[in-house]
């Protein structure tokens, strides 16, 4: 198994992380995806790391989310968000995958918020999208927030064949052909892992069977994840 340490954005700049890091989830894509020219140069500058990429919010978030406005993006409610068989989502998803296919990117992640509940509708929209989006051999994994139950977030990935990403802090997770773990701080975001949370980490990574992707999304990412890859090395599993 492989064990790939990184981190969700860009808390140091590229030349530092491709130094540091495994991989990079990028987080842009989220609010909004960068210019092709500037994803290419990402991948020119970043050749030891690999991306992976943050499905846009369009796709996933509803209209009203606090992200649009972040972001500068204004659409009516019904066009966007929880994977309407829109135009405007589908555009979203083609626009994602042009920067994810720019970045060589392996792996493409779908969260959804806590106002995506489980219920006929919602599950309905992930099979109709996930069913005939062209996946261009990617990897798809989504991460559900709110109270979705463990039995149907397993069966909706077995059936659409979708890694379950999740903090293993928080929950297990259900399936996938690897793991892909994101971290987003015991106590919020604003949170630095100890080192014996780091340790207790290293045992769930080590348990897990496959590889797994260890992605840091808190304020003390960077450091975390190098403290992380530390203990992994003094354990003999990097």
């Amino acid at each position: 198994m492989r064990i790939l340490v990184g981190v969700c954005g860009f808390p140091k700049g590229l030349e530092v992380l491709n130094e540091s890091v495994d991989a990079i989830e990028v987080q842009k894509t989220f609010y909004k995806p960068p210019k092709l020219e500037t994803a290419e140069k990402w991948r020119a500058r970043a050749r030891d790391v690999e991306f992976t990429v943050k499905a846009w919010q369009v796709i996933t978030h509803p209209a009203s989310s606090p992200t649009y406005r972040k972001a500068g993006l204004k659409f009516e409610p019904n066009e966007v968000g929880f994977f309407r068989n829109t135009r405007t989502v589908l555009e979203a998803y083609e626009r994602t995958m042009e920067v994810a296919r720019a970045l060589e990117a392996r792996i493409l992640v779908f969260q959804t918020p806590a106002s995506f509940r489980q219920n006929e509708e919602n599950v309905r929209n992930m099979l109709n999208f996930f069913r005939n989006v062209d996946r261009g051999g990617m990897l798809f994994g989504w991460e559900p927030r709110g109270d979705w139950r463990p039995d149907v977030v397993k069966r909706i990935c077995e059936d659409l064949d979708l890694i379950h990403i999740v903090d293993p802090f928080k929950a297990e997770h259900l399936y996938g052909s690897l793991a892909y773990f994101r971290l987003h701080g015991i106590g919020g975001y604003r949170y630095k892992y100890s080192d014996a949370e780091l340790s207790a980490l290293a045992e769930k990574v080590e348990k897990v069977g496959k590889d797994v992707y260890v992605m840091f999304n808190n304020t003390e990412m960077f450091d975390d994840a190098l403290r992380f890859r530390k203990i992994l090395l003094m354990r003999g599993t990097s």
